[in-house]
């Protein structure tokens, strides 16, 4: 793929927390904020070699949520932005097959993670009367994928949680919108099999896997001023897969 200037919002004075930074989306998320001018903490499960501001935790227990926006705020001043990329694949199973346990992750990490962490953050952006919110789902939240119940599911209650939440804080100057990929060449892809992800990838019209950078180039618009008048929105970025 060719090389091109990338675009640049004016993220300068900005503070932005990124959930699942340490990796894949969410790293490029990262390197993209920090070259728009924000100061950018992450926090993730493994924070080991990250650089700058960085709470370790887990996702699924509000209290570790909560902590990391307490940290960062008392460290950073303010949180203006969250982008919210912790995610899990789930395994590539039958809905039959299926356990409890496997629900319970994907659905925890994906669906109940992104809630705790939206919750946090949202006191604080309203009571500053500013703040930009971008979820992570997927176009299994759309279209729902074979072999994925549990990771269709989960996406699909990110998408319904940016319309509300969108809702909720309309007119707060705090805007709420989610970007929903096809299948990114990302470390999430290791627990899935080599059919599962076949099937994603022929079904995209451009014939390839999205690249992290690019996924981030969007959340990046989204996370900036520029970003002004949409609300509870999903972003499509799929290579043609989705097109309504």
């Amino acid at each position: 793929m060719a090389c091109r200037m990338a675009n640049v919002y004016d993220l300068t004075g900005r503070v932005a927390l990124v959930t699942g930074g340490a990796s894949g989306i969410g790293a490029a998320t990262v390197e993209r904020l920090r070259g728009s001018g924000a100061k950018v903490a992450i926090f993730d499960l493994n924070v080991a070699g990250v650089e700058g501001s960085a709470v370790a935790g887990d996702i699924t227990k509000s209290a570790d949520a909560n902590r990391a926006v307490a940290q960062i705020e008392a460290e950073l001043g303010r949180i203006d932005v969250l982008v919210n990329c912790a995610g899990i694949g789930g395994q590539s199973l039958r809905t039959a097959d299926v356990t409890d346990e496997e629900w319970q992750q994907v659905m925890g990490v994906n669906a109940s993670g992104t809630f705790h962490a939206c919750r946090a953050v949202i006191p604080g952006m309203v009571e500053r009367g500013y703040g930009r919110i971008v979820l992570v789902a997927a176009i299994a939240g759309k279209e729902g994928n074979p072999m994925a119940a549990a990771y269709s599911a989960s996406k699909a209650a990110v998408i319904a949680l940016t319309k509300a939440i969108g809702k909720d804080l309309a007119g707060t100057g705090v805007l709420v919108n989610c970007v929903a990929p096809a299948v990114i060449e990302t470390p999430i892809l290791a627990g899935l099999s080599d059919d599962h992800v076949r099937y994603m990838v022929e079904r995209i019209p451009l014939g390839r896997m999205g690249a992290p950078r690019e996924v981030a180039a969007l959340i990046c618009w989204l996370a900036s001023e520029d970003c002004s008048f949409s609300t509870g929105a999903t972003f499509d970025i799929s290579g043609g897969r989705a097109v309504y």
